[in-house]
C-alpha cells in the first residue's frame, strides 16, 4: 500500500490539521443523513494509502474542494473507484498533472521513502513522456484562476533561483543541494503554479518552473535516486511543453539520455537524443545539438559500433564550432568548452581507440571548468593515461582529482573515484600507492 501524496498534499494547502478534515468529513456526512465518527487517525490512515468505504471519498473531494476551493474529482485525492483504469498522462488536464506533481515535490521534501525510493520506470512508462513531449495536442492555454496573481516578477525570481541551485550543485554536488532545491519548489513554485495568471504569463511560469524541475531531477539522480529523478524529468518535460519552449523540452530529454547512459541503457539513449534533435528541429541550439551527438557517440561506443561513435563525434565537432555563448539559454550554460571532448574521450575509450581517446581528454583536461566538470575530466583522463600504459602520470592526475572534489557530496563523483581507485590498485608503484590511500581517505566519509 503505498502512501497517498495527492491527499497528504491537498490537506496541506487546505490548511486544515488532521482533526479538522475528520470533523468536517462527519459534519459533511451528517448532512446527507449519515453517522460517521471519524478522528485524526483515521486520516492518518487514509494519507497512509487506505482508503475509506462507502461515500466518504466522495465526501472528501467536497471538503477538501471546498477548502482550496476549485472542484475535486476522486483522482484529484488519490482515490479513483476500486478497478477504475489509471487515467494516461496524456489525459490528465494541465491542472491536475499540477497537482501531483506539487504532491510528488511536498512528499519527497518530506523524506517520504516510497517516493525517494522509488523504481526507475521502465518500458512503455519511460518512454511514453517523450512521447507526448513530441506529439500533439499541444496546451492552448494554460492560464489558472486561483487565489494570488502571478506576474513575471514572480517568473524572474524562479530564474533567478534556478541559476543559483544550479551553481550550487556544481560547487557542492546533488546529495548537498537535492533538500535545497524541494523545499524551495514546495515554499515557492508550488502555491505560484496554483495561483492566477493568464495565458502569456502561465507558459513563462510553467518554462521558469520546468527549468527548476529539471535541477531538482539532476540532483536527485547524482544521489542515486534514479527513480524519483525520472519522475522529475517526466515532469519538467510536461512543463516545457505547456511552456511551449522546444528548446526546453530538448534540454530534459537530454537529461534523461545522461541517465540513460549511467543505467547502461545505450539503445535508449540514443534513441532519446534522437527525439530531441528530431522534434526541437531548428530551435535547437549548436550547444544541445552537440552534448547530444557527444552523447549518442558514447553510447554507441558502449554497443561497440564504430562507425556511430564516427558519425556522431563528427557532428558533435560541427556543432560545437557553432556555439555562440551568448545566444544560448541558461539551460545549456552546462555545455562547456571541453564537455564534447571529454564525451568522446570515452566513446573512444569504449571501443579502444586511444589515440582520439587520448586527445580529446587532454584537451577536455587542459580547459578551465567549474569543479565539479574538472573532477570528471582528470577521472577520465587517468582511465585514458592507464590504458596507454602511463600509471605514474594516471596516478597524479588521480591526487589532483582528489584534490578538486573536496567538499562536494555527489554519488556520481563518488563513483568516479571507486573506479579510478580500482583501476589504480593494480598498480604497486610508490605514487600509485599514494594516491590510492587518498581515494580510500576521500570514500571513507558517508555520504
Amino acid at each position: 500500500m503505498e502512501p497517498n501524496i495527492l491527499l497528504d498534499a491537498l490537506l496541506s494547502e487546505s490548511g486544515l490539521s488532521h482533526a479538522g478534515l475528520a470533523a468536517r468529513v462527519n459534519a459533511a456526512g451528517r448532512a446527507k443523513g449519515l453517522t460517521l465518527s471519524y478522528d485524526r487517525t483515521a486520516v492518518t490512515r487514509w494519507i497512509g494509502g487506505q482508503r475509506p468505504r462507502g461515500r466518504v471519498p466522495d465526501l472528501l473531494c467536497e471538503v477538501l474542494g471546498r477548502e482550496v476551493r476549485r472542484p475535486l474529482a476522486l483522482g484529484d485525492i488519490g482515490m479513483r473507484s476500486p478497478g477504475a483504469l489509471p487515467v494516461t498522462p496524456a489525459g490528465i488536464p494541465l491542472s491536475g498533472f499540477m497537482d501531483a506533481a506539487t504532491a510528488l515535490w511536498r512528499s519527497d521534501e518530506k523524506r517520504r521513502p516510497a517516493v525517494r525510493n522509488a523504481s526507475p520506470l521502465t518500458g512503455t512508462d519511460a518512454v511514453m513522456p517523450v512521447w507526448e513531449w513530441e506529439n500533439p495536442p499541444e496546451d492552448t492555454d494554460v492560464s489558472r484562476g486561483g487565489r494570488d496573481q502571478v506576474g513575471m516578477a514572480d517568473v524572474a525570481m524562479l530564474r533567478a533561483a534556478r541559476t543559483h541551485f544550479e551553481g550550487l550543485y556544481r560547487s557542492a554536488g546533488g546529495v548537498a543541494t537535492r533538500d535545497r532545491v524541494t523545499g524551495f519548489l514546495t515554499a515557492e513554485a508550488a502555491p505560484m503554479l496554483r495561483g492566477r495568471y493568464s495565458d502569456a504569463v502561465g507558459r513563462h511560469l510553467c518554462r521558469a518552473v520546468g527549468g527548476l524541475v529539471g535541477i531538482a531531477g539532476i540532483c536527485a539522480y547524482d544521489a542515486d535516486a534514479y527513480g524519483l529523478a525520472q519522475r522529475y524529468f517526466h515532469q519538467a518535460l510536461r512543463l516545457a511543453k505547456a511552456s511551449g519552449d522546444r528548446r526546453l523540452g530538448a534540454c530534459v530529454v537530454g537529461m534523461l539520455v545522461y541517465q540513460s547512459l549511467w543505467l547502461r541503457d545505450h539503445r535508449q539513449a540514443v534513441a532519446f537524443a534522437e527525439a530531441a534533435l528530431r522534434t526541437a528541429g531548428s530551435q535547437i541550439t549548436p550547444a544541445l545539438a552537440a552534448d547530444l551527438y557527444a552523447m549518442q557517440a558514447k553510447a554507441y561506443g558502449h554497443l561497440g559500433d564504430p562507425s556511430g561513435v564516427a558519425r556522431c563525434a563528427r557532428l558533435a565537432v560541427a556543432a560545437e564550432g557553432r556555439i555562440r555563448a551568448d545566444e544560448e539559454p541558461s539551460e545549456t550554460g552546462y555545455v562547456q568548452p571541453g564537455l564534447v571532448d571529454v564525451q568522446l574521450a570515452e566513446a573512444y575509450l569504449s571501443i579502444g581507440d586511444l589515440a582520439p581517446a587520448h586527445e580529446h581528454a587532454h584537451r577536455a583536461a587542459a580547459l578551465p571548468a567549474h569543479p565539479r566538470g574538472r573532477v570528471h575530466r582528470l577521472a577520465v583522463l587517468v582511465h585514458v593515461e592507464l590504458r596507454r600504459g602511463q600509471p605514474e602520470h594516471a596516478s597524479e592526475l588521480a591526487a589532483a582529482m582528489v584534490e578538486q572534489g573536496r567538499g562536494m557530496e555527489s554519488q556520481r563523483l563518488r563513483d568516479r573515484f571507486r573506479s579510478v581507485r580500482h583501476h589504480l590498485a593494480a598498480y604497486d608503484g610508490a605514487i600509485s600507492v599514494q594516491a590510492v590511500e587518498l581515494l580510500d581517505e576521500a570514500l571513507r566519509v558517508p555520504l
